[in-house]
């Protein structure tokens, strides 16, 4: 096959409507817009969200809450995905992200308790909850904060 010989596929083609032109075209005087009024006028039409006027249902709605700007943005690690690694290894928040389980390391590294651990790592991280540190040391690791 040569690109000279590519053809669209039957039916994916179609004649564009002409509009406005006759009468007998089906779609004359006023192209198919209806009678006169803003939306059959060239770029016619109200924004999203206009009501007549009325007052929106955004703006009537009662804003609530914020966002806190000094909000620490922390990456969370669970225990069990520590188990890819070979027993001694130092997990630290540069080798995390090597192995793509963190994206970046943000304002800090939280290791959290979820799952077992089953081997003997030493795991360094800006935080730590409290049943991380308990199934590092059970599996015979050390949880050192940076």
């Amino acid at each position: 096959m040569r690109l000279h010989e590519l053809k669209s596929s039957p039916g994916a083609r179609q004649k564009a409507k002409r509009k406005g032109r006759g009468l007998g075209s089906g779609l004359g005087k006023t192209a198919g817009k209806g009678h006169k009024g803003q939306k059959s006028r060239s770029g016619g039409g109200v924004r999203p969200g206009f009501e007549g006027g009325q007052m929106p249902l955004q703006q009537r709605l009662p804003k609530r809450g914020f966002t806190n700007i000094f909000k620490k943005q922390i990456a969370e690690v669970n225990i069990k995905v520590l188990n890819c690694f070979e027993d001694g290894t130092e997990v630290t928040p540069e080798l995390l992200m090597e192995e793509g389980i963190i994206k970046s390391v943000k304002d800090g590294v939280k290791i959290l308790g979820d799952g077992d651990l089953n081997k003997k790592l030493t795991v360094r991280a800006h935080y730590f909850s409290k049943n991380a540190v308990e199934k590092v040391q059970a599996a015979g690791g050390r949880a050192e904060v940076i």
